[in-house]
């Protein structure tokens, strides 16, 4: 085995497989996934076929942190439903074979688009249809019937948007390394204009976006959402709101936004359009105050960016140099934000 803590011992891990996933046999390779860096995640090549494992990554970890037991959970649950996931074969314990918490699940052969302008697509129309593809998606995760697929108590009750202010403005106040005055101005102008609970609740994805989903190979069409760790019981519109939030950000950046792209010439649709399509599908005449689901979103981003800077700062972050970067982008996201509340 090499020096690197994410490698996992291939003679220790393949009668464990065999033994818990039915028809499994033969591993040969392990590779890592050089994308994700909350939970490490590994294609496990076999001669009984392919297969992903996704573990917790080693060492000490934050107890509320990379729950791979959560994204099993939500995933096996949505089998069956209009929200394509793949299959799931196995959750291990915190004893496992390779020291931590680990499950495995089909490899699905498809695309994966890391740029939202899709330069890769064939045309205009591939372009529109992936995106009414993705739009299609989320409007059937909205419309899961949480109770049904036995997800009824996977998240708490209340003002979803009161409780994760609290919770992200008291994170970000735990890792705060300097006055961001944007920042302290966004938190107070949520805080004024939060809306009263509206009742509606549906699983929320937490991180939906198009490089969190595979397509098939020759049509677009959703074969899977992936990603599930940020996944709760929540406000629906806390989704659309991110996903429309992070094409605003700039385009030429880690963000990989639609900001300054022409939209309309590369077949994409508008983010009034877009919104609409989800309503529609949704049975809904169209979402109010959208400008604070938007700056929701961006207060939200810029906290979870404010940590990863802060454990940079103190040595903590797999990717220090990479990682040192978040604390401009925290500038950017609540400098953003200040201009959006500016013209409400």
């Amino acid at each position: 085995m090499s020096g690197d803590a994410n490698a996992i011992d291939q003679a220790a891990l393949a009668p464990y497989l065999e033994a818990h996933i039915p028809g499994f046999a033969g591993l040969h390779s392990i590779e890592k996934f050089k994308s994700g860096q909350s939970n490490p995640t590994y294609l496990l090549t076999a001669s009984s076929g392919r297969y992903v494992l996704r573990a917790k990554p080693p060492g000490q970890l934050l107890k509320s942190a990379h729950q791979v037991d959560r994204e099993f959970t939500v995933m096996k649950a949505l089998a069956g439903t209009a929200v394509p996931v793949p299959q799931m074969l196995h959750l291990s314990g915190e004893d496992s074979p390779i020291g931590r918490m680990f499950y495995v699940m089909d490899f699905l052969d498809g695309r994966i688009f890391w740029d939202p302008a899709v330069p890769e697509a064939s045309g205009n129309g591939e372009r529109a249809a992936l995106y009414d593809a993705m739009n299609a998606t989320l409007a059937a995760l909205h419309d899961v019937d949480v109770g049904a697929v036995g997800l009824g108590a996977f998240g708490k009750s209340g003002n979803y948007f009161e409780r994760q202010l609290a919770r992200w403005t008291s994170q970000y106040r735990a890792s705060e390394t300097g006055t961001v005055a944007d920042m302290d101005r966004l938190i107070a102008w949520l805080e004024t204009h939060m809306p009263a609970d509206d009742g509606l609740i549906s699983l929320v994805h937490g991180d939906y976006r198009l490089d969190n989903m595979i397509f098939a190979a020759s049509e677009p069409k959703v074969l899977a959402v992936l990603d599930w760790e940020l996944s709760t019981l929540g406000h629906p519109f806390a989704d659309i709101a991110y996903q429309c939030m992070q094409w605003r950000l700039p385009h030429a950046s880690g963000f990989r936004g639609l900001g300054g792209v022409d939209r309309a010439a590369l077949g994409l649709p508008s983010e009034e359009a877009y919104v609409a399509a989800y309503c529609r599908r949704r049975g809904l005449a169209g979402i109010d105050i959208w400008s604070f689901f938007l700056a929701f979103s961006f207060f939200r981003l810029a906290a979870i960016c404010q940590g990863v800077y802060k454990r940079a700062l103190d040595g903590n972050a797999s990717n220090p140099e990479k990682a040192k970067t978040y604390g401009e982008a925290v500038k950017l996201l609540s400098h953003l934000a200040g201009k959006l509340i500016d013209r409400t």
